[in-house]
Protein backbone atom coordinates (compact mmCIF):
# COMPACT_ATOMS: atom_id res chain seq x y z
CA UNK A 1 0.00 0.00 0.00
CA UNK A 2 1.51 3.53 -1.25
CA UNK A 3 0.38 5.83 2.01
CA UNK A 4 1.51 9.30 -0.07
CA UNK A 5 -1.81 7.97 -1.64
CA UNK A 6 -4.05 8.47 1.48
CA UNK A 7 -2.35 11.97 1.81
CA UNK A 8 -2.74 12.99 -2.02
CA UNK A 9 -6.21 11.41 -2.62
CA UNK A 10 -7.63 11.54 1.24
CA UNK A 11 -9.49 14.38 2.12
CA UNK A 12 -8.80 16.40 5.57
CA UNK A 13 -10.39 14.24 8.18
CA UNK A 14 -8.55 11.08 6.82
CA UNK A 15 -5.09 13.16 6.73
CA UNK A 16 -5.85 14.29 10.09
CA UNK A 17 -6.26 10.81 11.09
CA UNK A 18 -2.97 9.51 9.88
CA UNK A 19 -1.33 12.74 11.30
CA UNK A 20 -2.41 12.10 14.68
CA UNK A 21 -1.49 8.47 14.64
CA UNK A 22 1.98 9.40 13.48
CA UNK A 23 2.28 12.56 16.12
CA UNK A 24 0.92 9.46 18.93
CA UNK A 25 3.61 7.02 17.49
CA UNK A 26 6.51 9.89 17.91
CA UNK A 27 5.63 10.49 21.59
CA UNK A 28 5.13 7.16 22.75
CA UNK A 29 8.86 5.95 21.72
CA UNK A 30 10.21 9.34 22.85
CA UNK A 31 8.67 8.42 26.06
CA UNK A 32 9.63 4.61 25.77
CA UNK A 33 13.08 5.65 25.31
CA UNK A 34 13.35 8.48 28.04
CA UNK A 35 11.72 6.16 30.85
CA UNK A 36 13.09 3.38 29.36
CA UNK A 37 17.28 5.08 30.56
CA UNK A 38 15.23 7.58 33.19
CA UNK A 39 14.23 3.91 34.93
CA UNK A 40 17.97 2.19 34.30
CA UNK A 41 19.38 5.25 36.02
CA UNK A 42 17.05 5.08 39.01
CA UNK A 43 17.43 1.54 39.50
CA UNK A 44 20.89 1.45 39.43
CA UNK A 45 21.65 5.14 41.15
CA UNK A 46 19.46 4.24 44.17
CA UNK A 47 21.56 1.02 44.74
CA UNK A 48 24.58 2.90 44.88
CA UNK A 49 23.03 5.88 46.76
CA UNK A 50 21.75 3.33 49.62
CA UNK A 51 25.45 2.23 50.14
CA UNK A 52 26.56 5.53 50.50
CA UNK A 53 24.14 6.91 52.68
CA UNK A 54 23.86 4.69 55.33
CA UNK A 55 28.10 4.84 55.67
CA UNK A 56 27.40 8.57 56.29
CA UNK A 57 28.61 9.28 60.00
CA UNK A 58 26.31 11.92 60.68
CA UNK A 59 22.91 13.95 58.93
CA UNK A 60 25.05 16.88 57.76
CA UNK A 61 27.10 14.01 55.90
CA UNK A 62 24.12 12.23 54.64
CA UNK A 63 22.08 15.14 53.77
CA UNK A 64 25.16 16.77 51.43
CA UNK A 65 24.38 13.21 49.74
CA UNK A 66 21.27 14.04 48.77
CA UNK A 67 21.96 17.67 47.13
CA UNK A 68 21.63 17.92 43.80
CA UNK A 69 20.38 14.47 43.32
CA UNK A 70 17.50 13.66 41.44
CA UNK A 71 16.71 9.83 42.40
CA UNK A 72 13.75 9.25 44.22
CA UNK A 73 15.16 7.82 47.13
CA UNK A 74 17.40 11.11 47.53
CA UNK A 75 14.21 13.26 47.26
CA UNK A 76 12.83 11.12 50.43
CA UNK A 77 16.13 11.25 52.49
CA UNK A 78 16.14 15.15 51.78
CA UNK A 79 12.72 15.11 52.89
CA UNK A 80 13.09 13.45 56.29
CA UNK A 81 16.27 15.32 56.88
CA UNK A 82 14.78 18.58 56.03
CA UNK A 83 11.59 17.69 58.61
CA UNK A 84 14.01 16.60 61.40
CA UNK A 85 16.64 19.53 61.05
CA UNK A 86 12.87 22.32 60.84
CA UNK A 87 11.44 20.32 63.65
CA UNK A 88 14.22 21.08 66.03
CA UNK A 89 14.81 24.43 64.99
CA UNK A 90 10.91 25.87 65.60
CA UNK A 91 10.73 23.48 68.37
CA UNK A 92 10.00 26.25 71.16
CA UNK A 93 7.03 27.36 68.67
CA UNK A 94 3.52 26.05 67.67
CA UNK A 95 5.23 23.95 65.45
CA UNK A 96 6.97 21.89 67.54
CA UNK A 97 4.25 22.15 70.04
CA UNK A 98 1.31 21.21 67.84
CA UNK A 99 2.22 17.55 67.15
CA UNK A 100 5.31 15.26 68.19
CA UNK A 101 8.51 14.13 66.38
CA UNK A 102 7.19 10.82 65.34
CA UNK A 103 4.01 12.69 63.98
CA UNK A 104 6.09 15.28 61.67
CA UNK A 105 8.60 13.20 60.02
CA UNK A 106 6.02 10.07 59.20
CA UNK A 107 3.77 13.15 57.24
CA UNK A 108 7.36 14.77 55.63
CA UNK A 109 8.43 11.33 54.61
CA UNK A 110 4.86 10.37 53.12
CA UNK A 111 5.00 13.73 51.18
CA UNK A 112 8.22 13.25 50.04
CA UNK A 113 7.48 9.66 48.67
CA UNK A 114 4.36 11.04 47.09
CA UNK A 115 6.48 13.48 45.24
CA UNK A 116 8.49 10.85 43.85
CA UNK A 117 5.64 8.79 43.08
CA UNK A 118 4.62 11.97 40.55
CA UNK A 119 7.85 11.90 39.02
CA UNK A 120 7.96 8.21 38.37
CA UNK A 121 4.51 8.13 36.90
CA UNK A 122 5.49 10.98 34.67
CA UNK A 123 4.71 10.24 30.97
CA UNK A 124 2.77 7.02 31.93
CA UNK A 125 -1.02 8.59 31.43
CA UNK A 126 0.08 9.72 28.06
CA UNK A 127 1.21 5.87 27.21
CA UNK A 128 -2.33 4.89 28.37
CA UNK A 129 -4.02 7.08 26.65
CA UNK A 130 -2.64 6.47 23.29
CA UNK A 131 -3.07 2.55 24.15
CA UNK A 132 -6.58 3.09 24.54
CA UNK A 133 -7.45 5.79 22.18
CA UNK A 134 -5.28 4.82 19.12
CA UNK A 135 -6.77 1.61 17.34
CA UNK A 136 -10.83 3.43 18.02
CA UNK A 137 -8.65 6.61 16.31
CA UNK A 138 -7.44 4.22 12.96
CA UNK A 139 -11.19 2.96 13.20
CA UNK A 140 -12.52 5.79 12.48
CA UNK A 141 -10.09 6.89 9.68
CA UNK A 142 -10.39 3.67 8.06
CA UNK A 143 -14.58 3.80 8.62
CA UNK A 144 -14.50 7.28 7.09
CA UNK A 145 -11.79 6.51 4.03
CA UNK A 146 -14.27 3.52 3.24
CA UNK A 147 -17.38 6.05 3.41
CA UNK A 148 -15.69 8.04 0.65
CA UNK A 149 -14.52 5.31 -1.49
CA UNK A 150 -18.18 4.11 -1.84
CA UNK A 151 -19.61 7.39 -2.45
CA UNK A 152 -16.45 7.41 -5.31
CA UNK A 153 -17.42 4.41 -6.34
CA UNK A 154 -20.78 4.59 -6.94
CA UNK A 155 -20.71 8.42 -8.42
CA UNK A 156 -18.30 6.12 -10.99
CA UNK A 157 -21.04 3.35 -11.18
CA UNK A 158 -18.03 1.03 -11.69
CA UNK A 159 -17.77 -1.44 -9.28
CA UNK A 160 -15.37 -3.76 -10.13
CA UNK A 161 -12.46 -5.54 -8.27
CA UNK A 162 -9.78 -3.13 -9.68
CA UNK A 163 -11.85 0.11 -8.89
CA UNK A 164 -12.74 -1.27 -4.92
CA UNK A 165 -9.22 -2.51 -3.97
CA UNK A 166 -7.06 0.29 -3.98
CA UNK A 167 -9.27 3.12 -2.51
CA UNK A 168 -10.73 0.28 0.37
CA UNK A 169 -7.09 -1.01 1.32
CA UNK A 170 -6.09 2.08 1.35
CA UNK A 171 -8.55 3.11 4.05
CA UNK A 172 -7.41 0.22 5.74
CA UNK A 173 -4.65 1.54 6.35
CA UNK A 174 -5.50 3.42 8.94
CA UNK A 175 -6.66 0.51 11.63
CA UNK A 176 -3.12 -1.30 10.81
CA UNK A 177 -1.59 2.38 11.30
CA UNK A 178 -3.99 2.70 14.81
CA UNK A 179 -2.68 -0.74 16.45
CA UNK A 180 0.92 0.35 15.58
CA UNK A 181 1.01 3.45 17.74
CA UNK A 182 -1.09 1.78 20.45
CA UNK A 183 0.88 -1.73 21.19
CA UNK A 184 3.89 -0.18 21.64
CA UNK A 185 2.37 2.11 23.97
CA UNK A 186 0.22 -0.49 25.70
CA UNK A 187 3.51 -3.12 26.64
CA UNK A 188 5.32 -0.06 27.27
CA UNK A 189 3.15 0.76 29.84
CA UNK A 190 2.56 -2.05 31.62
CA UNK A 191 6.46 -2.35 32.01
CA UNK A 192 7.20 0.71 33.61
CA UNK A 193 4.06 0.42 36.03
CA UNK A 194 6.41 -3.03 37.01
CA UNK A 195 9.53 -1.20 37.25
CA UNK A 196 7.88 1.59 39.21
CA UNK A 197 6.37 -0.95 41.54
CA UNK A 198 9.76 -2.25 42.36
CA UNK A 199 11.52 1.10 42.64
CA UNK A 200 8.32 1.94 45.07
CA UNK A 201 9.20 -0.64 47.09
CA UNK A 202 12.51 0.27 47.38
CA UNK A 203 11.38 3.79 48.37
CA UNK A 204 9.07 2.15 51.19
CA UNK A 205 11.67 0.05 52.77
CA UNK A 206 14.06 2.89 52.90
CA UNK A 207 11.23 5.33 54.33
CA UNK A 208 10.75 3.16 57.18
CA UNK A 209 14.22 3.12 57.69
CA UNK A 210 14.98 6.54 57.54
CA UNK A 211 12.13 7.46 59.96
CA UNK A 212 13.51 5.14 62.44
CA UNK A 213 16.95 6.51 61.96
CA UNK A 214 15.60 9.88 62.49
CA UNK A 215 13.97 9.10 65.50
CA UNK A 216 16.95 7.42 67.51
CA UNK A 217 19.24 10.60 66.36
CA UNK A 218 19.59 13.23 69.26
CA UNK A 219 18.45 16.44 69.41
CA UNK A 220 20.93 19.33 68.33
CA UNK A 221 22.16 20.33 71.44
CA UNK A 222 23.09 16.32 72.18
CA UNK A 223 25.12 16.62 69.19
CA UNK A 224 26.62 19.91 70.68
CA UNK A 225 28.29 18.64 73.34
CA UNK A 226 30.10 16.39 71.22
CA UNK A 227 28.58 13.20 70.57
CA UNK A 228 28.98 11.75 67.33
CA UNK A 229 25.88 10.15 65.82
CA UNK A 230 26.36 7.20 63.52
CA UNK A 231 23.55 6.58 60.37
CA UNK A 232 23.03 2.60 61.29
CA UNK A 233 22.37 0.60 58.09
CA UNK A 234 18.95 0.00 57.84
CA UNK A 235 17.50 -3.41 57.57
Amino acid sequence: MDLMYVFQQGDAVLIGVFCALIMMSVVTWYLILYRGVQVWRYRRGQKLFLEQFWKCKNLDEAYKLTENNQLPIAHVARSGIDAWRHYYTNADRTLGASCGLDEFLVRAIRNGMGQAAMRLESGLTIMASVGSTAPFIGLFGTVWGIYHALVGIAAQGNANLETVAGPMGEALVATAAGLAAALPAVLAYNAFNRKNRLISAQLDGFAHDLHAQLLSVPAPKAQESGQVVRLREGS
